[in-house]
């Protein structure tokens, strides 16, 4: 038995998916279907059994399941970077995920869960180190408080334990997060309405739309899931992105080339985001790479074909 946490998200329902693939259906799926079209994203996966957060929560809490689990995937998070409530973000990302890695530790359950490059806020560098992590926001802070927790229990560990943390995951699935969706889904919903590609005017010191992120494509972050899912101990935290830094112009003209149509307005930046705001990040993947992970990344162009063929067809993006 695999336990999957958001199960129905995003990141989860690619994970499930990829499972399937694989032959493995023996899953158990934890949500909380707060959005009835998260739904969707399970249509075509297959699982033993589904649990809603809380239930599992209790579940953990009383450690006392009949069957072997063979392994956890954590991805289960409020992800929203804009939530206020530092109380109900803490509860979710943190004591919530505590709770698991004892529940994991006790029994010596493979741990894979997700972190997050807003770990590191406004720094210049982004490798795995102390110094590099400046949370700009409530959600990075949560992020990162369990991963110092991770870092206190891993000399300990006596089973996998392995953060990930994921830079700027785009591709299909994404339809139900709304305004946290990626910007590859934001402006392909954008184009395929009004032949327009909105994107920010300049800040922090970087000029309309030529603010930099690494984007990687979701296929890519399960294979990595994958990876640590299998084979000896391995104990760490690591991120996944693809190396290398791109324009959210870059993907609003790959989208319009795709589309063969449309045009890049810039739009004003909001004044309450600016000190929240990531303008750039690229992934240092020097300890992925010495774990032992060494299939390449997709290309943002490719990504972008891979995510427009999966979705156009269905309602996340009408065309």
């Amino acid at each position: 038995m695999i336990i999957v946490t958001g199960g129905a998200g995003f990141i989860g329902s690619n994970l499930v998916r990829a499972l399937n693939d694989a032959g493995t259906t023996d899953l158990i799926l934890v949500d909380h279907l707060d959005s009835t079209d998260k739904f969707l994203n399970l249509r075509h996966c297959t699982f033993s059994d589904y649990m809603d957060k809380a239930e599992f929560r209790r579940f953990v809490e009383t450690e006392r399941p009949d069957f072997k689990i063979e392994g956890i995937f954590h991805q289960g998070a409020c992800s929203d970077t804009m939530q206020c409530d530092g109380g109900y973000m803490m509860e979710n990302n943190y004591s919530y995920s505590r709770a698991l890695l004892n529940f994991a530790l006790r029994r010596r359950i493979p741990f894979i869960y997700a972190s997050s490059a807003a770990v590191y806020g406004g720094s210049t560098g982004f490798e795995e180190v102390l110094e590099n992590e400046v949370p700009l926001n409530i959600y990075a802070f949560s992020k990162l408080a369990f991963d110092l927790h991770v870092r206190h229990v891993l000399p300990g560990a006596k089973s996998t334990v392995v953060g990930l943390r994921y830079f700027n995951v785009y591709g299909p699935n994404e339809g139900h997060k709304g305004r946290m969706a990626s910007c590859v889904h934001q402006f392909a919903q954008s184009l395929s309405v009004d032949g327009v590609v909105k994107m920010f005017e300049g800040s922090g010191g970087f000029g309309p739309g030529q603010q930099r992120r690494d984007f990687v494509y979701v296929g890519d972050v399960v294979k990595v899931n994958l990876f640590f899912s299998n084979g000896p101990v391995r104990k760490g935290i690591f991120n996944v992105g693809t190396g290398e830094s791109r324009t959210f112009k870059d993907i609003g003209e790959a989208l319009i080339r795709e589309y063969g149509t449309g045009r890049i307005e810039y739009i004003p930046f909001p004044s309450g985001l600016k000190q929240k705001y990531q303008s750039f990040t690229q992934a240092d993947l020097k300890r992925l790479r010495a774990a032992g992970y060494d299939n390449r990344f997709t290309g943002l162009e490719e990504g972008i074909r891979t995510t427009l063929a999966s979705t156009r067809s269905s309602i996340e993006i009408p065309v």
